[in-house]
């Protein structure tokens, strides 16, 4: 691949933004399968070798199926980790001025009048049940930009609907 292509599929690929909690716990977990689960499962295969026959050898084949995982689960993290943008909440508020962007907490209102609290998070952070919605999601993709007292549109699998934003907040998350 040529340099200039190189630098045109950089540009073109999408920022991994996360929070200072997430890569922590991206970090966390690849320490520990580095340095603890990886190093356990070999000494389990070398012993499982150890034994004779390989073919019928249960604990050697669900060891080496065991480390294949570990080893594609620290690729992905090492990925992840070197193409995090870290972002922290409480620091966007200085350049948010009041609207809407990566970390921020937002209080919304449907067209029905229920509200809903979402922080608006990286792909790596999604939790529905906390209100943590993926930056990069059809909702958190209209939210983002708007203010205080908007009224947005997204579409929705129901159809378009309209939101009003009733509060922008820039909190710690984790």
């Amino acid at each position: 691949m040529s340099r200039q292509a190189e630098t045109e599929t950089v540009r073109t690929e999408k920022p991994n933004y996360m929070t200072p909690g997430c890569a922590e716990r991206l970090k966390a977990e690849f320490k520990h399968l580095l340095y603890t689960e990886r190093p356990e499962m070999v000494n389990t295969v070398a012993w499982a070798a150890s034994n004779g026959d390989r073919s019928e050898n249960g604990d050697y084949l669900y060891g080496k199926k065991r480390l294949r995982e570990i080893d594609r689960r620290i690729r992905f993290l090492t990925k992840r980790i070197e193409s995090a943008r870290i972002i922290d909440p409480v620091g966007q508020q200085k350049v948010a001025a009041g609207r809407v962007l990566f970390g921020c907490t937002v209080t919304i209102e449907n067209e029905e009048g229920d509200e809903k609290t979402y922080s608006i998070v990286g792909e790596d952070e999604i939790d529905l049940a906390r209100g943590r919605l993926s930056w990069v999601s059809p909702i958190a993709k209209a939210l983002l930009g708007a203010r205080e007292g908007d009224v947005i549109s997204f579409r929705a699998p129901g159809g378009v609907q309209e939101l009003e934003i009733l509060r922008v907040e820039y909190r710690a998350l984790d």
